[in-house]
């Protein structure tokens, strides 16, 4: 009998609550509240627990219900209320309801949030001024450095307050998001542990591990430790609900379903208007990832960069009138970035310095730049890519020629740029014949005439003068230009020079014949005549 008592016997409010079981604590405090409205106690709780487990709005309802029942409600609820309206995004309304409630240390705080998110730098220094040594005011800064970017700041606040409370584990996840921004993922995870050997559900944590992973090794693992928290949400609305997660997956699955879940977001966590300009700038919409950025004052190296490479891209791309402006910004962009004190010696900086210069076609200067980290980054296409063009503008065609060999994008393989590159680095490189045969796998179209304009001016500046010989052919043939033709006759006299000299195959000789018969030009045969003759006295 006793047993069958302990077993039906209701669970209090305090074991709900060690528990961080929201959830539970809400059910019943909401069934004590149908038999008393007016309890002022069990509504507290309630709005803490609807606060607790992320549910602003409804502890919002809640609180103002505390200042509607009483005749002199505790004023504390009008910052209570405020800091529910600062996680709803309503940030003026949340300083309004904040300076009707007393003067006190969370007033101070809720409002130093408040002007950071309202960007009111002269309120910001006021209430930081107003700050104590207390540990959830040095907190309160500590989130503040973590939201304008300075996470070296944090995490000295953050550590400093875990030496002297090493009980509060939870001072364990915000080292880590740190470390998290300051692209130590490594030693993220490792400080991460602590916490999660204590709270292994904590989907925070969780979410935060699951980042990590991504960076270190790919979205597969990181997708992974993000079920965790889908199969400790014990249904799979919760999971799908969540915002956070719902952001997180389409970054781990690729893009995968961008266009409906980041608009929403955007602007709930700040990295959701970023991924979708990213997801812009990949599916070739550069307009559409400009209207994102536009208006957008950068403030983290990550909106410097996006917004440059946004502005890059249609600066180098589009036919605009005012791409010089375009690329104007882009190359002031990436220049704040990689001259910062903080970003200047990562791998990022060096990247913007180095496309900073690539703007301004200053290749020797890239070059200073991609060396430099050209160990760390050796496999990826992106940086083979401008390290290949660089290398080739600044007159290193054999290195030029390797790193755009090594690049394995079937998308970058399929663009004219490469291509062109790819074919003035053979032809410099003495391997004439393959800059043809990349000719022949083109489509007749623009790019492929432009091809050809490269391959017989280029051959013939090195002296590859068959090439040359038949680059001018199929030109003159698709448009009777007489500068063609010139080409043609200089080539195939070159090319006629170095059968003689033996530094060509004799057998080449019957083409270059039929292809200045090809020409309707009066020269065709007394050129024709001359190489017919040495052709039958070498017994050709």
């Amino acid at each position: 009998k006793e047993g069958s008592e302990s077993k039906s016997k209701t669970p209090d409010l305090a074991e709900f609550l060690e528990k961080r079981d929201w959830s539970g604590a809400i059910t019943l405090l909401e069934y004590k509240r149908q038999g008393s409205s007016h309890d002022v106690s069990n509504l507290e709780w309630l709005a803490y627990c609807y606060f607790h487990a992320g549910d602003p709005g409804k502890a919002l309802e809640t609180y103002r219900d505390l200042l509607r029942l009483e005749s002199d409600p505790d004023p504390t609820c009008h910052t209570l209320c405020a800091a529910c309206l600062f996680y709803l995004g309503r940030y003026q309304e949340a300083e309004e309801e904040a300076l009707r409630g007393p003067n006190t240390k969370l007033q101070t705080r809720v409002l130093f949030h408040c002007a950071h998110k309202l960007g009111d730098e002269n309120k910001l220094m006021t209430y930081h001024q107003q700050l104590s040594d207390s540990i959830e005011d040095q907190l309160s800064l500590a989130s503040i450095h973590y939201l304008r970017s300075h996470y070296q700041e944090a995490t000295d606040i953050y550590k400093r307050l875990l030496l002297e409370n090493r009980d509060n584990l939870a001072l364990n996840v915000y080292v880590a998001l740190c470390y998290n921004k300051l692209d130590y993922y490594d030693v993220s995870l490792e400080i991460l542990g602590a916490y999660m050997q204590r709270y292994p559900d904590s989907a925070l944590a969780v979410n935060l591990k699951a980042c990590n992973q991504f960076k270190l090794f790919n979205g597969k693992a990181a997708e992974a430790e993000l079920r965790k928290v889908h199969k400790n949400a014990g249904s799979s609305d919760a999971f799908a609900d969540n915002d956070l997660i719902r952001h997180n997956l389409v970054v781990f699955r690729g893009g995968q379903n961008a266009l409906q879940v980041l608009p929403p977001l955007v602007g709930v966590p700040p990295e959701a208007r970023l991924n979708l300009v990213v997801h812009h700038l990949r599916g070739g919409e550069p307009l559409e990832a400009l209207k994102l950025v536009k208006d957008l004052e950068p403030t983290t190296p990550q909106e410097y960069v996006l917004k440059g490479v946004t502005h890059a891209t249609i600066g180098q791309y589009m036919d605009q009138l005012d791409a010089e402006e375009h690329l104007k910004l882009a190359q002031q962009c990436f220049q704040i970035v990689g001259s910062s004190a903080s970003e200047c010696d990562t791998i990022p900086g060096r990247q913007c310095m180095a496309s900073c210069f690539y703007l301004l076609r200053q290749f020797e200067d890239v070059l200073v730049y991609l060396k430099s980290i050209a160990e760390f980054l050796k496999d990826d296409d992106n940086f083979n890519w401008n390290y290949g063009i660089a290398t080739a503008a600044s007159g290193d065609y054999k290195t030029g020629e390797e790193a755009l060999m090594s690049i394995q994008s079937e998308n970058f393989r399929r663009e004219y740029a490469f291509t062109a590159w790819l074919a003035r680095c053979h032809i410099m490189n003495g391997k004439a014949r393959l800059a043809w045969e990349l000719y022949l796998r083109m489509d007749t179209n623009d790019e492929s005439f432009a091809l050809l304009q490269l391959i017989a001016n280029d051959c013939y500046k090195v002296g590859a003068f068959v090439y040359a010989t038949m680059a001018f052919d199929v030109l003159e043939r698709l448009d009777p230009n007489p500068d063609y033709w010139e080409g043609k006759r200089g080539a195939a006299i070159g090319a006629f020079q170095m059968i003689v000299a033996g530094q060509e195959p004799k057998e080449s000789l019957g083409d270059i014949i039929n292809m200045l018969r090809n020409t309707s030009n009066p020269q065709v045969e007394y050129i024709i005549r001359t190489l017919t003759i040495w052709a039958r006295d070498n017994d050709v």
